[in-house]
């Protein structure tokens, strides 16, 4: 395994720089939201942070092909390929091997083999995948069978289908949030309009339970639609305060990262970015296109971070919530660090990883990006705290 140490940067100093400002753009509109819906319990939080890349990293794994998603499993992980429509297992002694073909994949541009996530059920654990078929976007979910190093999936069962799909603006990610229900981020299709027709599940944030149904305590009776006007919403995370945050790409300005809640209206296509327009929810951060094009969202210690694909960096993002006793300056306040500034080209997905690290998968061999001889990369990154509490 390679080390690879390009930020020197003491973290006492990275903490300075949350401290005195941050690089990009915070809103300045008022009427973020800041509660979680009334079904999701808020846990206690079980960790102080924030936490801040040390500048150490280690290669887990190298030549994946168009990775999109990463699936830690304990002594497996999963990952999943775009194109290929292959479900990789990387084994604990650091070996590469298929799980499975995933049945009917159409790849084309940004559709393919998309988000994967993790659900027990009863006595089953089941695997569940986003995916491009020839008609469609659908989530699937496959049992998962074997031990690790030999795992494998069976029969796939539909859990939705019927998602427009197109040759960019797919989303994609899935997750399952502390209320235990399915969360899929659905993007506008190329079709700006989707966003804001409520009849349509395209351009919208869905609620759905582990076996497609819609919960009945969702903010539209008998619709799994959570939250509409998003453009390519793809990534979601949760706090440990149970609140719901959401990465998405913007058009020509903005990229944006908001806080989720049931039944709010994120404004596209009708504004991009903070518009401080009463009948659309602003975000609590956004970027320039350049500098962000966001995929996956995950939170280690009450820090936010944020895979970047054309900004070629992570981002590392306090809320201000979470404030280490004795830091000034941080309360109500959303501040962003960039790490890794092209060092590892494009960044498409980010999870926790073991004692406390920060595992992040790059994405050099989509097709838009500069591959090196060893792309596509899972990274583990050394996470410390930033400020003594």
């Amino acid at each position: 395994m390679a080390r690879r140490t390009q930020l020197g940067t003491a973290i006492a100093l990275v903490a300075t720089a949350f401290l005195t400002g941050c690089t990009a753009s915070a809103p300045e509109a008022p009427g973020a939201p800041s509660g979680s819906p009334a079904t999701t319990p808020a846990p206690a939080p079980t960790s102080t942070g924030p936490v801040g890349p040390t500048g150490e990293t280690t290669v887990l794994a190298t030549g994946l092909e168009a990775p999109w998603s990463i699936l830690p499993l304990g002594d497996s992980t999963l990952i999943s390929y775009r194109d290929t429509g292959q479900i990789m297992e990387l084994t604990i002694a650091g070996d590469l091997r298929e799980a499975v073909v995933v049945p009917d994949v159409a790849a084309q541009g940004e559709g393919g083999l998309l988000g994967l996530a993790s659900r027990t059920v009863a006595d089953t654990r089941w695997i569940y995948a986003y995916l491009t078929t020839a008609s469609d976007n659908r989530v699937i979910r496959m049992p998962l069978d074997g031990s690790p190093g030999s795992l494998s999936l069976g029969a796939a069962e539909v859990v939705i289908s019927g998602l427009e799909k197109a040759g960019n603006h797919n989303g994609g990610r899935i997750a399952f949030g502390p209320d235990g229900m399915l969360y899929v981020t659905v993007g506008d299709a190329g079709d700006p309009d989707n966003a804001q027709d409520q009849d349509s599940l395209n351009g919208k944030i869905l609620r759905l339970t582990p076996v497609g149904e819609v919960p009945q305590d969702n903010p539209f009776p008998g619709s799994p639609v959570y939250s509409l006007g998003h453009r390519n919403p793809q990534g979601i995370a949760w706090g440990e305060d149970g609140r719901l945050w959401a990465s998405e790409f913007g058009q020509n300005t903005w990229d944006e990262l908001n806080l989720i809640e049931p039944g709010s209206n994120y404004g596209w296509p009708v504004v991009e970015g903070a518009a401080a327009n009463a009948d659309y929810v602003d975000p609590v951060f956004q970027w320039s296109t350049s500098d962000a094009s966001p995929s996956g969202l995950t939170v280690v210690d009450n820090t936010l971070f944020m895979a970047a694909l054309r900004g070629e960096k992570l981002w590392s993002i306090l809320d201000g919530v979470h404030v280490p006793e004795g830091s000034v300056g941080l309360e109500g306040v959303i501040s962003a660090q960039p790490f890794f500034d092209t060092e590892f080209g494009r960044i498409r997905d980010v999870v926790p990883g073991p004692d406390g690290s920060l595992w992040m998968i790059t994405n050099n061999t989509d097709g838009r990006g500069n591959p090196t001889p060893d792309d596509d990369r899972l990274v583990e990154v050394t996470l410390s705290p930033l400020v003594e509490g």
